[in-house]
């Protein structure tokens, strides 16, 4: 009868995500990307707000990336995160902080998260996870060469907009998977002209990554991340990392037709890990550019829940 009731249980849960997926996409046009990130694997709440309080603890992430080294008006990020079950049961909360620069635009986005899990079996562990916030975008034309400064489309521009998004997350000690929208709102700047220079674009993301132990001291965990917008290319990350003595990490990541990584990790104490990546471009870009690099600081730290951090490879 148990074995019954988990094949029922799995298969409700395969049709429910492929549900939210299908629930998720929707049609749009061209697409302004949100913030990317090699060490996906460890931002998760970015995009899937289901993952907020999953660690058992506290944990606090900073991000910083500068992407395209080199090249005038190229991405840099900085993104500040935390999350922790607040000791209701299945309750998570987080919070989250990102600033996005590229060329004479910039955009601050603030966001709160929420998550609610659930024990599908001993243990197998269902998140739904809701996410909300504001994104300021604006525009320096300042920073432009511009042929006519009278130009009226080129002025000052400060536009807000709400946030609304949602996840789910189903994991174990060993493997996850999640399926995520951080906003379903889609915004037009420069509506009040006429004239579209950026829209920001539902994102679809599908997650997942499962962990083997290879022996007692060395542990492999392949990942990847599948990112979908209607108008824009997929973008598909893939990455293998090794955890040694539980302490060093160290891996490789391809991101499909644009970039190939290097990824290392060190958990300097039971609380605090620190990581970079290089990124080498693999398009025509990469010509004329000295390649990306991002470096990301963990901080965990004991709840009521969990009084001893037990660090995690996800």
């Amino acid at each position: 009868m148990n074995q019954i009731q988990m094949t029922f249980n799995k298969s409700n849960l395969f049709v429910l995500v492929l549900f939210v997926g299908m629930f998720f996409m929707v049609p749009s046009a061209q697409a302004q990307q949100d913030s990317q990130y090699t060490q996906y694997m460890y931002n998760t709440i970015t995009v899937n707000p289901a993952y907020a309080g999953s660690r058992g603890s506290l944990n606090i992430l900073g991000v910083y990336r500068n992407q395209w080294v080199g090249l005038d008006g190229a991405p840099e990020t900085l993104n500040f995160s935390a999350h922790s079950p607040i000791g209701v049961k299945g309750v998570g909360l987080g919070v989250g902080f990102t600033s996005d620069k590229i060329g004479p635009s910039s955009e601050s986005i603030l966001t709160t998260d929420f998550s609610y899990t659930v024990q599908m079996a001993e243990e197998l562990k269902l998140s739904f996870g809701l996410k909300g916030g504001m994104s300021i975008w604006s525009l320096d034309p300042n920073k432009l060469n511009i042929y006519d400064p009278n130009d009226y489309n080129l002025r000052q521009e400060n536009n807000s907009s709400p946030i609304i998004g949602a996840g789910f997350y189903v994991h174990t000690e060993k493997w996850y998977v999640g399926i995520s929208s951080p906003n379903f709102l889609e915004t037009e700047h420069y509506d009040d002209v006429q004239v579209s220079t950026a829209m920001e674009k539902t994102h679809l993301y599908l997650i997942g990554g499962y962990v083997f132990d290879l022996n007692p001291n060395l542990k492999l965990k392949p990942a990847a991340l599948v990112k979908a917008i209607s108008g824009a290319p997929l973008a598909i990350d893939i990455s293998a990392n090794a955890l040694l003595y539980e302490k060093v990490t160290f891996g490789l990541a391809y991101r499909l037709d644009a970039a190939v990584s290097a990824l290392a990790g060190f958990q300097i104490s039971e609380n605090m890990m620190v990581g970079y990546a290089y990124d080498y471009d693999t398009t025509e870009l990469g010509n004329y550019n000295n390649g990306s690099h991002e470096i990301f600081l963990r901080f965990e730290l004991g709840t009521k829940l969990r009084a001893k951090v037990n660090p995690r490879f996800f």
